[in-house]
């Protein structure tokens, strides 16, 4: 098979209890909900269109770096250091929409517990799995959850990998707001999980895998995605099934290509005909630029 496609540039559209609402000069200005943060955004290196005082005077919090790792969140306005919002999660095959709920919270990492533009992807798994019959689904470097919510509120059989315990006692904290259950979790290094699964013979329907640049598993291990994404990729072609099948690989690193998932996944979607795109995602700014947040190349059949 002979996929040619265009690159597709994807950001949710319908989401109202989010908004990016200017970015630039390293930074973001965003309304989750009923609160408005400032946080770094190192991809946006243009300047702001709205004025710093324009900001601030918006603004219920400001996160401050103390590194390159950890800050400091400064109130400018009175706010909970937690709160909830929701995503309508839908598909254009299934007329059902679902609530999925999200617990948010300022942490010292400067996350505050969702990354808004992987709804485009949270779509995506709902409406593929919808029609099925208990599919299989797993979750790779899952965070707080939102892809194992979209899969669980499909109906298919979820795993969630993640090797931070607090990371998915927090994805637990989602599912049960969400009026969800049984979610299989597992605080686990992505790739020995994976290997596990080889050797154990499962299969998945649906596979997202959304790796951080730089890592480190429950017990240490390293992963550095330039180094890991090849062995990481080729291993989890090995649980998905061959038959219907789709999977996501994200990739948010200064500098990754479209190209790269392209060249990872372009062998495995000729040798079985599975149709491959590729693209960006990004957030729509109400001041009108576009925040580009990693790229994507997605295999379905």
């Amino acid at each position: 098979m002979n996929n040619t496609f265009e690159m597709e540039l994807l950001s949710p559209n319908n989401w109202k209890d989010y908004e990016l609402i200017d970015c630039g000069d390293f930074e973001k200005l965003e309304r989750f909900g009923k609160y408005i943060t400032i946080r770094p955004e190192p991809q946006a290196v243009w300047p702001k269109v709205n004025s710093n005082a324009d900001w601030e005077k918006l603004a219920h919090v400001k996160f401050i770096p103390r590194s390159s790792s950890n800050g400091d969140w400064k109130k400018l306005k009175a706010m909970p250091d937690q709160w909830e919002i929701r995503y309508e999660v839908k598909g254009g095959k299934s007329e059902v929409k679902k609530d999925l709920v999200f617990r948010l919270g300022l942490t010292a990492f400067k996350h505050v517990g969702v990354f808004p533009e992987q709804a485009v992807n949270w779509d995506v798994i709902y409406d593929f799995l919808s029609p099925l019959n208990k599919p299989k689904f797993l979750n790779l470097f899952a965070y707080t959850g939102g892809a194992s919510l979209a899969a669980k509120a499909a109906g298919a059989d979820v795993t969630h990998v993640d090797s931070i315990k607090q990371v998915v006692n927090w994805a637990n904290e989602n599912m049960q707001k969400s009026n969800l259950d049984n979610i299989r979790w597992m605080i686990d290094d992505a790739l020995k999980f994976v290997k596990k699964e080889i050797r154990r013979g499962n299969k998945y329907q649906g596979i997202i895998l959304d790796p951080p640049s730089y890592g480190h598993g429950p017990n240490g291990e390293k992963w550095k995605l330039e180094e890991n994404i090849t062995e990481m990729i080729q291993s989890v072609l090995e649980i998905l099934e061959p038959e219907k099948h789709l999977l996501i690989l994200n990739a948010y690193s200064l500098g990754f290509s479209a190209l790269v998932p392209e060249n990872l996944l372009k062998p495995y979607a000729n040798k079985n005909k599975s149709r491959l795109s590729i693209g960006e995602l990004y957030l729509n700014a109400k001041s009108g630029v576009k925040l580009p947040l990693g790229v994507f190349g997605k295999l379905e059949k």
